[in-house]
């Protein structure tokens, strides 16, 4: 085993006071660029390790940051949990991970618990808890909230705009000349849900297109209920050209349907989804998406309940979505 470094070893290596490599560590330095970058490349070097159990006990916290997720095996919240993980790197704290399943209740237990175990901050994952409980919770620890807005907690909210990009996932098949665009939507609940619909609709209006209820089928965000879906649109009388998925994993389960029932993507069927999930750009073919900062909106709300933690305003960075353009879609053939 590598022996320990300690806080005056680093301290003296970097040519600082120890004091000053504790603040900078706990993020209340106010030191010079220059300085800090010196610090921390021997933090790295020397492999210093922090005492999280001392620095507690001195300071009464616990060291941990509550997280509250929907499903840990999500590889969209996986990918935010990554970015949260990185952004806490270094700073002392670590996450402490718990998910909720999207079911209210789940939830509040799972924020009961947190506050049991007395950790410093929390950051929220979407979900469906009441406003109400997560104002309260606000109260008693840093709180920062990913994919929803809290009435009174706007400035500790990051939420994405939706409904601008469906939209434009549903404007790009309309400029391909596509005009039957079937709508694979999430789960009616979810506010998520509800905004790609509208901005799936608002295109279709935009260039004077019908909308065709029948086109539009409910799925649950799943890879299953996407293949359901798309099956049931081959099965069923409404001719379509293209498909507009609420999700990555709902168009891969989609892409599956069609590829069974001999249609090709895109020369028969132009396919989009939305989150730009990691596997997207490696489906066959290439997946056409809307992207989501997932990393980016992690390494955001690390670095927000920080910010709280000792003291400062919060602060989350303007992230917006992004249509990305692939193979999955192509102009429809007349």
């Amino acid at each position: 085993m590598e022996p320990t470094v300690t806080l005056a070893e680093v301290a003296r290596a970097a040519g600082v006071s120890a004091s000053t490599v504790s603040r900078i560590l706990n993020g209340t330095a106010n030191v010079s660029a220059e300085k800090r970058e010196v610090v921390e490349r021997t933090l790295t070097r020397l492999n210093y390790r922090p005492n999280v159990l001392a620095r507690g006990l001195a300071s009464g916290r616990t060291m941990s940051v509550g997280v509250l997720t929907q499903d840990i095996s999500s590889p969209f919240y996986g990918d935010t949990l990554r970015g949260l993980e990185q952004g806490l790197a270094r700073s002392g704290y670590h996450p402490v991970v718990i998910s909720g399943h999207w079911r209210a209740q789940e939830e509040m237990e799972a924020i009961d618990f947190l506050v049991t175990r007395r950790v410093d901050g929390m950051a929220v994952l979407g979900g469906v808890a009441p406003d109400e409980r997560l104002r309260e919770v606000a109260g008693q620890v840093p709180l920062v909230a990913l994919g929803r807005s809290v009435p009174g907690l706007e400035a500790q909210c990051l939420r994405l705009d939706n409904h601008s990009g469906a939209y434009a996932a549903t404007r790009h098949l309309i400029d391909l000349g596509h005009r039957a665009i079937a709508h694979i939507a999430g789960v009616p609940s979810h506010r998520d849900a509800q905004d790609r619909l509208s901005g799936y609709r608002a295109a279709l209006e935009d260039a004077g297109l019908p909308f065709d209820p029948d086109l539009v089928l409910e799925g649950d965000f799943l890879e299953q209920s996407g293949f359901l879906a798309a099956t049931r649109l081959i099965e069923g009388r409404r001719m379509f050209t293209a498909i507009f998925a609420a999700n990555d994993q709902m168009a891969y389960g989609a892409r599956l349907a069609l590829y069974r029932r001999g249609l090709r993507v895109p020369e028969d069927v132009s396919l989009v989804g939305f989150d730009d999930l990691p596997g997207s750009i490696y489906t066959t073919p290439p997946l056409t998406t809307v992207r989501q900062p997932t990393y980016e909106m992690g390494v955001a709300a690390a670095a927000c309940v920080l910010g709280l933690l000792r003291g400062e305003p919060p602060e989350l960075p303007p992230l917006g979505v992004e249509l990305i353009v692939r193979e999955s879609t192509a102009r429809r053939r007349l």
